[in-house]
């Protein structure tokens, strides 16, 4: 199966990310973003229905030291796609969400001023760099422009991370590998990649599962009966015939997995499918009574 097929895997929500912070007296992103070896090799494996080949053709990346980027829409599972190549490859994760506040000195590291005068901090991507991890920037073209090109030494045959400020050049560790995501769908109006930066990744379409695996996902995470996960699913795929009626964004696997949880909670379907779904997705008074229509039809 071609990469182009890769993401129709059941993939989960995308897991939270550590944010750069953009205080300049602030330490670079907290370390809650980041997960030693030692923490990969003892957690559990992060749950993930492979659909192809895209596990092997991420793996055989990772072998070769090249790039990945993972383009998808959103809740489609990328995070959780690269939380279990990372569990799967035993290496550290350095998650960042990318925004459009993001600078270089969020990435790289910065002088801050301490009782001892001042000291350089490592930003998530040298740390990660030097740990030999998996550095994964989420939804990336939310970045600046003079922000992504830090990424483009490290992300071809060089793997180096040059620091201006303090004269070094950190040489990537064994095992570093460089993530990037983003969806393409939202962004193709707004905002996107050079093509000097998007030529340097291997690329993975991801998209939602098929209806009989995305069941089966959100049954299993959700913890609902097979019937009511069936349910949920075909409810979605009606939803989503909506997006060529103005509906900017499609209910995604997480969107279902969240009304799921909900329903084995014991809301009632209806009230768990208009909170967790209906209202996220718009305010727009035509398109939610449209929604909420489809929902009673699904739950008689």
């Amino acid at each position: 199966m071609g990469a182009a097929e890769a993401g129709r895997a059941g993939l989960l929500a995308d897991g939270v990310a550590a944010h750069a912070g953009t205080d300049a007296n602030a330490p670079v992103a907290a370390d809650p973003g980041t997960r030693d070896a030692a923490d990969v090799a003892r957690g559990d494996e992060p749950y993930y229905l492979p659909a192809g080949g895209e596990v092997a053709l991420f793996e055989q990346c990772h072998a070769r030291q090249l790039a990945v980027m993972i383009k998808g829409p959103t809740g489609c599972g990328k995070t959780r796609f690269v939380e279990y190549m990372a569990w799967r490859l035993r290496r550290p994760l350095v998650t960042i969400s990318c925004h459009d506040e993001l600078s270089a000195s969020d990435l790289v590291g910065r002088f801050l001023l301490g009782p001892d005068g001042t000291v350089w901090q490592d930003g998530p991507l040298t740390r990660a760099a030097r740990q030999g991890a998996l550095c994964y920037l989420d939804e990336v073209v939310e970045a600046r422009q003079d922000t992504v090109v830090v990424l483009h030494p490290l992300s071809d045959h060089r793997r180096i991370l040059p620091i201006d400020k303090t004269g070094e050049t950190v040489v990537a560790a064994p095992g570093f590998q460089l993530v990037v995501s983003y969806n393409p769908g939202y962004q193709r109006m707004l905002k996107d990649l050079k093509p000097s930066t998007r030529q340097r990744f291997v690329a993975l379409d991801f998209t939602f599962p098929p209806p009989e695996r995305e069941s089966a996902i959100v049954e299993r995470e959700g913890g609902v009966a097979h019937s009511q996960a069936r349910a949920l699913v075909a409810l979605a795929q009606r939803l989503r015939g909506l997006h060529d009626r103005g509906l900017a964004e499609v209910p995604s696997t997480r969107l279902l997995v969240a009304a799921a949880r909900l329903i084995a909670s014991g809301i009632a379907p209806q009230q768990a499918c208009h909170a967790a779904i209906v209202a996220p997705l718009s305010d727009e008074p035509v398109l939610l009574a449209a929604m909420r229509d489809l929902v009673d039809a699904s739950f008689v």
